[in-house]
């Protein structure tokens, strides 16, 4: 249904980033590798964020373009902390007792009367064609994506409960057992609601890994053999039917906390899939706004489908760094010069304070206002399924 011309919408400056948390684990204070002035992260002069001063680009090959394929598998040494790669501040003593004080945890009691009125609809999967790329959203992060001939899952929580949060409020989109087999996982950070090992558990453990840099001996000490550990830029293929498909790490505004000790001990980001055909899928994890769409719609031309997180970003004061809201999640898709967006991060657990129903009423008008296809922005129920075939038409249930 959508043809024609790509439309991108006019590139916006990022928001002034303000103070960072996460609903897990935020810490008590400040990380290591850079001051805090004024709300501000302080950066050694002439290094910009993401980099110390004298590093080169991770991932990127002398002269531009994409990093060779590395090999799957491969055992690797990193830095004992990635808190340099930060974009923004982690939260001090006074955000702490400021959210503590405001109380905006969850949304008001009245808004709660909304999650019945949260969109699930499980559907059967949809019939995948030569070429084709299939999404299913299995509810927050967790989308079953079939593309090149493999299954891959994203951020999979089957789980009905997390740590530190209140209970699922839709059920999964898609029963465990009514998945096709999985060929691969990918993982953006190690946050509790992306990193789920009870779902983990529930795989073959030869299943190939694919996750950030310093998360592999935790997926290893879990018995499983194929993990591959990227940095940003960094790229691996896994064979598939018709050809070898590519998963390229590329960067996020976030951060990594699982454990009291382990802070920014691993990577985050989101995942390049490339089809053999050059179909393209971003998955962006969890993300705030920021200047990495921009990079990665110029270093990935062409992408297909942007999976992009429009939830948990009420307080904005503190979550505007590492959470976009729907009118930055709708930027974001100009940004990346994108085709089609699918919403997700929402309607799943409540993490922040903003209204269940929220999130898409926004996206919604978001969209409209800037004048995008109405087509184009496949804002799925949790369960629901959609196609994006080669010549430009979508089709789903």
């Amino acid at each position: 249904m959508f043809s024609g011309p790509r439309r991108r919408l006019r590139r916006l400056a990022a928001p002034s980033e303000s103070p960072v948390t996460s609903r897990q684990g935020a810490p008590p204070g400040g990380g290591r590798g850079a001051a805090v002035a004024g709300g501000d992260l302080v950066l050694p002069q002439g290094a910009p964020p993401g980099r110390r001063p004298g590093e080169s680009q991770p991932g990127r090959p002398p002269g531009g373009g994409l990093a060779a394929p590395r090999p799957r598998g491969e055992l690797r040494t990193w830095p004992r902390s990635f808190t340099h790669r930060l974009t923004s501040p982690l939260p001090g003593v006074r955000a702490i007792a400021r959210l503590a004080r405001e109380g905006r945890l969850r949304p008001p009691i009245e808004a709660l009367l909304q999650i019945p009125e949260l969109p699930f609809e499980p559907g059967p999967a949809p019939v995948v064609g030569p070429g084709d790329t299939a999404v299913t959203w299995a509810g927050h992060a967790s989308c079953v994506l079939r593309t090149g001939g493999l299954t891959v899952l994203t951020d999979p929580v089957w789980s009905r409960r997390i740590l530190g949060t209140p209970v699922r409020v839709t059920p999964v989109g898609v029963r465990w057992e009514d998945l096709p087999p999985i060929d691969a996982v990918v993982i953006s950070h190690n946050h509790y609601d992306h990193l789920d090992a009870p779902t983990l558990r529930r795989l073959p453990r030869d299943t190939p890994l694919f996750v950030p840099a310093g998360l592999a001996p935790w997926c290893r000490a879990r018995r499983f053999t194929d993990v591959t550990e990227l940095d940003w830029w960094e790229a691996a293929e896994l064979p598939g039917p018709d050809g070898p498909v590519r998963f390229d790490f590329v960067p996020a505004h976030h951060w990594s906390k699982r454990t009291l000790t382990d802070t920014c001990r691993s990577l985050w980001g989101g995942w390049v899939i490339t089809d053999p055909g050059g179909s393209r899928t971003y998955f962006a994890g969890d993300t705030g706004y920021g200047h990495w769409f921009g990079e990665i719609g110029r270093r990935y031309p062409g992408i297909d489908l942007a999976l992009l997180p429009i939830g948990a970003y009420d307080p904005r004061w503190m979550l505007r760094p590492v959470h976009t809201d729907p009118e930055e999640a709708v930027r974001a898709f100009g940004d990346l010069g994108a085709r089609v967006m699918m919403p997700m991060h929402w309607s799943t657990f409540l993490l922040s304070a903003e209204p269940p129903l929220q999130p898409l009423l926004r996206v919604r008008a978001a969209w409209e206002a800037a004048g995008l296809p109405r087509e184009a922005l496949w804002d799925l129920p949790v369960g629901g399924s959609r196609v994006l075939d080669r010549d430009d038409r979508t089709h789903g249930n």
